[in-house]
């Protein structure tokens, strides 16, 4: 009997709107750009989407799986229309190969480009078109923007039920156990959607405590009745400009409409009844570096700058927190990771270790977060910038964040990178030859993804609020898409 016929593909990206960047093809290739073997081998063993996908490949000795293009770039600014054009075409291409007995995409689901604010949405829609009746899966990110414009063209779905997003394979594995069980004739799911008129902050969105943790317990309580196949809760990108913006809850029945139907609607009303609670303050750099120090305890004490955080579309570049930080007097053995600039660090690859010079740190690409801070800077190591992931968050993954190097600037180390990357894993500092546990302070430009590797490590972590592209607090951003009742 001939096997049945699985076609695996990827586009996982983020955009923040209110970026002042704009991502281009080069992002993409730069992070994951692979397919067919290449595919199996880089995400083999690995926490994301398609790794879980490869672990379920024994299980399924009846099906044929085929990977196609599998790319994702880091967070940013809107893509360059021509960038998606060129990566959803080569997704259709390969789907135009052969027939298949379904499809499954990873999918982030807050997506942008410059011209288009909603393309997953318009990728499906040729997907559906050019697959007709054939079952289609997708696994989206915890932050997408979805809508029942969206779930209707899908047979089977699941996204992240954590944040930061430790079962990214097991929201794979949801997605596509549905999938094939849909193609095999043994389920038939059926979707729905509830969408939550407001636009939410990510920060306040852990799923261990607070508000985000209830929503997830009622939501585990509806997946254990009978006849439920999943629930996933979206907070959605809170600096993702869209008409599909806003939380959104998710249901999947086995053929009971209806039932999904009342279970996204009541997790909804739920969600929007803890509106205020997502809307939070944060202290200033200073107040919140002085509360760090003044903590006790084991550990480094760790100080996060959430407005420049990558993984939400900062650029890597305000200097609100360092300049606060130079002001403050720190600990020798300071460490502050991280800033954004090529050009310095080809400068300081080809002056050498040791070298000594002087530079303008941030500020670089848009002073309005924070002026260029001048300072005196030493060369003390350079870097490849490649490693792997330690920690539980796309624990095993390869990462390039481009060459790097470490500075002294007094009594503080700076770690500065040709490539706008999250620090949020111990194996980042280890490349410097830095042990995190053994650093007085740290400050870093990360929220909450950070804390899946740290948490047990330091002995505090602060947040502050710094100007930035994603800043804790929303009334400065100007929505063009997104329904304005909700905003």
């Amino acid at each position: 009997m001939a096997k049945r016929k699985l076609a695996v593909a990827r586009l996982w990206y983020e955009a923040n709107s209110f970026s002042p960047l704009r991502t281009n093809l080069a992002a993409f290739e730069a992070r994951e750009w692979v397919s067919g073997e290449a595919a199996r081998k880089f995400y083999a063993g690995t926490a994301t989407e398609i790794g879980g996908v490869l672990a379920m490949e024994p299980d399924h000795p009846g099906w044929e799986f085929h990977y196609l293009h599998c790319t994702a770039a880091p967070p940013g600014g809107l893509v360059e229309p021509a960038a998606f054009a060129s990566i959803s075409q080569r997704i259709l291409a390969g789907l135009n190969e052969r027939k298949w007995d379904a499809v499954y995409l990873s999918l982030h689901g807050a997506m942008a480009t410059v011209n288009d604010p909603t393309p997953e949405f318009h990728l499906l829609q040729q997907v559906r078109e050019m697959i007709g009746k054939v079952p289609l899966g997708a696994s989206f990110d915890l932050h997408a923007h979805l809508s029942a414009e969206m779930a209707a063209l899908l047979d089977a779905t699941s996204g992240y039920h954590t944040y930061p997003h430790v079962d990214m394979d097991a929201a794979a594995k949801r997605a596509l156990g549905m999938l094939i069980a849909k193609a095999e004739g043994r389920a038939r799911p059926a979707i729905a959607v509830a969408k939550v008129p407001a636009i939410m902050p990510s920060f306040n969105m852990r799923t261990a405590d607070g508000p985000m943790a209830e929503l997830q317990e009622l939501a585990g309580m509806w997946r254990r009745q009978r006849g439920m196949l999943d629930v996933t809760v979206y907070g959605g990108f809170a600096y993702g400009d869209s008409p599909f913006a806003g939380p959104s809850v998710v249901a999947v029945a086995e053929k009971d409409q209806k039932l999904a139907g009342r279970c996204a609607k009541a997790i909804a009303a739920e969600f929007l009844k803890r509106k205020q609670q997502f809307h939070i303050r944060l202290p200033r750099p200073a107040d919140g570096l002085a509360q760090a120090l003044q903590t006790e305890g084991e550990g480094p004490a760790v100080v996060l700058d959430p407005a420049d955080n990558p993984l939400s579309g900062g650029i890597g570049d305000t200097t609100g927190l360092f300049q606060a930080l130079l002001d403050s007097k720190p600990p020798e053995g300071t460490v502050f990771a991280f800033f954004w600039d090529p050009a310095l660090v080809e400068m300081c690859h080809q002056i050498g270790v040791g070298a000594k010079f002087k530079a303008k740190l941030g500020g670089r690409i848009a002073p309005d977060f924070g002026a260029p801070v001048p300072v005196k800077a030493k060369v003390v190591t350079l870097t490849d910038g490649k490693f792997r992931n330690e920690g539980p968050y796309e624990h095993n993954l390869a990462v390039d964040v481009g060459r790097t190097v470490l500075l002294k600037v007094g009594d503080v180390r700076v770690i500065v990178a040709e490539r706008c990357q999250t620090p949020n894993d111990p194996a980042y500092f280890r490349l410097h030859g830095i042990d995190p546990a053994g650093v007085p302070l740290l400050c870093v430009k990360a929220k909450n993804h950070f804390r899946a590797a740290f948490s047990g490590l330091a002995r505090c972590i602060v947040d502050v609020d710094c100007p930035g592209p994603a800043s804790v607090g929303l009334f400065h951003y100007k929505f063009r898409h997104a329904p304005q009742h909700i905003w």
